[in-house]
């Protein structure tokens, strides 16, 4: 996953006092946000202090650039966004990475899933690209659920021809997209990764695109370490990121693997949201 030649990010100064913590990075979706999709009360003032400290704060998701921009848009300057579950990472509108799909491939899987609803499953497809997401179903209650992630969104006729760099195809299931979608797309698990990111979705992306991935690369560019990090997540898509982060954070309703990978637990997003690393950590494991 090369970054481009947009300009790189230069490291924060130290925190001071406590741990020496330089980067905070977060998923949104059952992390961040509660259940129903709002951030923690506070939490502009939170993102105040962290930058008066000097750490960097990170949302990953595998929801849009454009999506995560809005959220944050009155404290996006300098905040590294990495998007689409790591294959599109932007700071300040500048692309730092990208991964793209092959556009073969992404005929491939979009056929799979044309087939898939032809069998009688409820599910469609979101290609994404760096500038819109693109669906071919326009009924109500597929576009209210694409609407949640994709603020830029269109309703084409063929996805699977649109002009646009794809970085990911996801998947929508209004069943179970474990025991549905996953298993129909297992044929591109040889040579993409096909992940389940939520109780409904599933993206298909290269094999060197995932949020540790960009996390990784993001720690490179600026010179910080695993022992200088700290990560929240709470799904399988979160797994890598954990793995690149000495302070690694599952949320206390996470997915029973990503809890067992991450070293300490955060309370769950149910009640008091995301776990306050400026706090001293006391009411984590």
């Amino acid at each position: 996953m090369p970054y481009s030649h947009a300009p790189q990010p230069t490291a924060p100064a130290p925190a001071a006092g406590g741990a020496d913590i330089r980067l905070v990075v977060t998923d949104m979706d059952g992390t961040l946000l509660d259940d129903d999709k709002r951030t923690p009360d506070g939490l502009r003032e939170v993102l105040a202090l962290l930058r008066e400290r000097g750490v960097l704060f990170s949302p990953a998701s595998g929801r849009q650039y454009a999506t995560l921009a809005r959220e944050f848009a009155e404290v996006a300057d300098g905040m590294v966004f990495i998007a689409e579950n790591g294959t599109y990472v932007v700071r300040d509108g500048e692309e730092l990475s990208s991964d793209p799909l092959d556009p073969a491939v992404v005929v491939r899987v979009v056929d799979a899933v044309r087939r898939l609803a032809a069998g009688g499953a409820d599910v469609g497809a979101v290609v994404c690209g760096k500038r819109s997401a693109y669906v071919e179903r326009a009924d109500g209650a597929f576009l209210a659920e694409v609407g949640r992630y994709y603020l830029r969104h269109r309703v084409v006729e063929d996805v699977a021809a649109v002009e646009d760099d794809i970085i990911k195809v996801a998947l929508f299931d209004f069943g179970s997209a474990t025991e549905t979608t996953a298993p129909a797309l297992a044929p591109f698990t040889d040579t993409h990764q096909v992940v389940v990111s939520g109780e409904h979705w599933v993206d298909v992306m290269n094999r060197t695109a995932n949020k540790g991935v960009a996390l990784r690369r993001l720690q490179d560019e600026l010179g910080i370490t695993p022992a200088q990090t700290v990560v929240f997540g709470d799904y399988l898509n979160d797994l890598e990121m954990l793995d690149a982060a000495d302070w690694s954070f599952a949320m206390a309703n996470a997915h029973p693997e990503v809890v067992r990978r991450a070293r300490h637990l955060a309370p769950p997003t149910t009640t008091t949201g995301c776990c306050a690393p400026w706090s001293g950590f006391s009411t984590c494991r």
